[in-house]
């Protein structure tokens, strides 16, 4: 295996395993990537982009009623511009975007916060926006489906299989292999083939850089948990971060119809009934 192989692996994971008609725009994708990470504009312009379009820092908020025994800290990312963590990537890849020349944005959502997310950049920017979602997810997250529109995008219902987030990026990958030339494809999570699971994690990690600085009078950091998905939300928070500190990666497995356990299930409209397995110590 050539050594520019090996650093695109994440131990036994990671790769790529694509048509070859991507390959020279994951290649292209990565040169710019490469570039923009080492040259101070561009980290200039995202942390502008950032305090002044998406409102950054987030607060850093001791949860004192929810956890009144503990020193339980919540980052609230919530209140960020259009609601979610989110807006880091999207603002990021939009940059890289423009940087490339490309005008169009494809990106998949399935809660929809994502495909907001796009197309908010996409409006900031003067791109064009299509976003594919499953018409299960569009008849759930209406109201997404509404910002979507109001901001401009294109939103196209995915109408076959399960209809939902899987069968939406397996349409956006359709629609960026037939469109490669002049679209970028705006990937919403720790995903898909290199360079993507590296640039969404630096993208998010901006929370947990934030969170380092943010914490005050000395306290010590005991733990930090994450509840994931898709994978986006691991990425805020690295080793480089917060050096020792031990992360809990809080995946709640759930019984999904048919009666089978999915540890990856969870929905988004069901992590606030999850927060609370945050604090099992076993999940420490």
């Amino acid at each position: 295996m050539s050594a520019s192989a090996v650093e695109r692996r994440f131990g036994p994971y990671g790769g790529r395993y694509v048509p070859e008609t991507l390959i020279p725009a994951l290649d292209e994708l990565e040169q710019a990537w490469n570039e923009a990470r080492e040259d101070p504009a561009f980290a200039l312009e995202l942390d502008e982009l950032g305090r002044s379009f998406g409102g950054r820092p987030t607060p850093l908020m001791r949860a004192e009623r929810f956890a009144p025994d503990k020193r339980l800290y919540l980052k609230r990312e919530d209140l960020l511009h259009t609601g979610a963590h989110k807006l880091n990537n999207a603002l990021g890849q939009a940059v890289l975007a423009r940087r490339l020349g490309k005008r169009r944005i494809v990106a998949e959502t399935g809660a929809g916060q994502h495909g907001v997310a796009t197309a908010t950049v996409c409006a900031k920017f003067g791109l064009g926006c299509v976003v594919y979602m499953g018409a299960e997810d569009m008849a759930r997250q209406r109201p997404n489906v509404e910002r979507m529109h109001l901001l401009g995008a294109e939103v196209v219902p995915v109408e076959y299989g399960t209809m939902t987030l899987r069968e939406a990026t397996s349409e956006a990958i359709r629609d960026w292999i037939a469109n490669v030339e002049t679209t970028h494809y705006l990937l919403g999570s720790c995903v898909g083939p290199h360079p993507y699971p590296e640039l969404v994690r630096e993208l998010q990690a901006v929370i947990g850089r934030e969170a380092r600085a943010q914490v005050v009078d000395g306290l010590a950091i005991g733990a930090v948990d994450v509840l994931v998905r898709a994978g986006q939300r691991r990425g805020t928070v690295q080793p480089t971060t917060l050096q020792a500190v031990p992360v809990g990666v809080g995946v709640s497995p759930i019984v999904v119809p048919g009666g089978t356990t999915d540890p990856l299930a969870l929905d988004e409209d069901e992590i606030g009934t999850r927060v609370p397995d945050l604090l099992r110590p076993e999940l420490h």
